[in-house]
């Protein structure tokens, strides 16, 4: 975690989000979304007022309304679930469009795709304002468990490597004519999958015995001790202290 990381998700900015300690925008979120979660389904004013809180956010973090929706486009096949939902589901029927709905299946896919929709917008914006590095250094702030932290890290490290390998791979197929088109041709590239496992597999040892010659001992150094003011907790808390009161009118309304 010694390095930056950028990935694509993330936005460079200098808005009061971006400034904000990343454990307390990772607290933020998580509180956010429970608070969402434990709102009723029939409150339907509630998750409008929710929507609201998150494009406040986004605004002030200065990330535009475009960047934001076209990410929210990961959720496309929970999506597809919901509205699957009022065929499938039992009990009472009502009439939309002509069409016989369950009305439990409604209720269902209203819940998944409000809340679902509103827990992805909040994490989208954490990541469009947070980088990886900082992200670790805040679950490692939140004492997470350092081998989860360790595991996380590494993967997001070596993805980009094992992508890459996998790139070198394909160009390598391609500049011997090699070009997959039917089952056949299944054969070289379950070949190149074992390959590219096992040089994944050598690479992970060489790393590892790298860090213990260096004095690695299951445990990473903390080099960037963030600490974050009661100011920049009180910031971060505006958000789910705010969603917290519309949870609260929506179940006594």
């Amino acid at each position: 975690m010694g390095a930056g990381h950028a990935h694509k998700l993330y936005r460079h900015g200098h808005s009061p989000v971006h400034a904000l300690p990343a454990h307390c925008k990772l607290a933020a979120v998580f509180c956010f979304v429970l608070t969402v979660v434990a709102t009723p389904r029939a409150a339907v004013w509630a998750f409008g007022l929710y929507a609201l809180l998150i494009a406040a956010a986004a605004a002030t973090a200065r990330i535009p309304a475009a960047f934001l929706l076209k990410r929210l486009l990961i959720e496309v096949p929970f999506v597809a679930f919901a509205l699957l939902m009022p065929f499938v589901a039992e009990g009472p029927q009502v009439h939309v469009i002509g069409l016989e709905l369950s009305r439990s299946g409604l209720w269902g896919a209203w819940n998944i795709l409000a809340k679902g929709t509103l827990g992805v917008a909040a994490s989208v914006l954490l990541a469009a304002t947070t980088e990886l590095r900082e992200v670790l250094l805040g679950l490692q702030r939140l004492k997470m468990p350092p081998l989860l932290v360790q595991i996380a890290s590494f993967m997001i490290r070596y993805g980009d490597v094992i992508t890459d390998e996998m790139r070198r791979m394909r160009i390598a197929r391609l500049s011997r004519g090699f070009e997959a088109r039917g089952v056949r041709h299944w054969g070289v590239l379950a070949k190149s999958a074992g390959a590219l496992f096992i040089r994944s597999y050598e690479r992970g040892e060489r790393v590892h015995l790298a860090m213990v010659s260096r004095g690695y001992t299951g445990t990473m150094p903390v080099i960037d001790a963030t600490t974050a003011t009661r100011t920049q907790w009180t910031r971060a808390a505006a958000l789910p202290l705010a969603a917290l009161a519309v949870c609260l009118l929506g179940w006594t309304l």
